[in-house]
């Protein structure tokens, strides 16, 4: 059982419609009346369409909104199907989810998110930044020095950090169902915490009701980014519920 102050952010990729709005119903209520609603903050990244039906909906709640990615340049520009972060911002959101390892796979560098990372600090947003290391890299034990570099490189010049939030992905449990075991993944959280003073890390990785009972006790973990759970409203109150029982 935890007393602290967590974050549940949930990750719903490029699923849902307007029909998924009434989802949403069971979570506000349940965020009204939860005896620990003034210890957590759930924050919905929804796709790109969601965005303004999502803020509109929870306008008048304690749920908050993020994108899921962002442009690296704040000005309107020939960019065809992208968004930048002065727009993310002006649709009322208040987070981004950036360096997610979806997009790294899709070609996007650390100095392309490092970019992408000054660009929504710009404009007022708050930047969950995934880090996390591949299958490979865990079997070779480097896990430690890809944590470092992308953290060097995506941060650089990056001075004020206070609206930044790291989310600790290793890349080989995400939709896999696989985790590793919290001894491993309380030294990551560490290191971390070690490079950058007062940061919150969350974890996130095939986080689902059932192995939830095992990860709330990562060392000085502060909340999880929810992907799949998160598209049902039973199952994300659960792993809410589940974290501080």
């Amino acid at each position: 059982m935890t007393n602290k102050y967590m974050y549940f952010i949930a990750n719903w990729k490029m699923f849902g419609s307007l029909n998924s709005l009434n989802s949403l119903n069971k979570v506000v209520k349940f965020s009204k009346n939860f005896k620990k609603k003034k210890i957590f903050r759930i924050i919905y990244c929804p796709p790109n369409t969601l965005l303004y039906p999502f803020i509109q909906k929870l306008k008048n709640t304690n749920i908050q909104i993020g994108a899921q990615n962002c442009h690296e340049s704040q000005n309107f520009g020939p960019f065809t199907g992208s968004i930048n972060s002065m727009m993310i911002k002006n649709v009322g959101a208040q987070y981004v989810i950036l360096g997610h390892s979806e997009n790294r796979n899709s070609g996007e560098t650390d100095k392309l998110i490092n970019l992408k990372i000054k660009s929504a600090i710009n404009s007022k947003l708050k930047v969950i930044f995934c880090i996390g290391e591949t299958l490979r890299d865990r079997k070779k034990k480097i896990t430690n020095r890809i944590l470092k570099r992308q953290i060097k490189l995506g941060l650089d010049k990056i001075k004020n950090k206070k609206n930044i939030i790291i989310a600790y992905e290793p890349v080989w449990s995400i939709g896999t169902g696989l985790v590793a075991n919290n001894r491993d993944l309380s030294k990551s959280v560490a290191l971390i915490k070690k490079m950058i003073k007062n940061v919150k890390v969350l974890y996130g990785g095939s986080v689902n009701t059932k192995n939830i009972k095992e990860l709330k006790f990562i060392k000085n973990i502060d909340g999880f980014l929810i992907g799949g759970a998160s598209q049902n409203a039973k199952k994300f109150i659960d792993i809410i519920k589940k974290t501080y029982n």
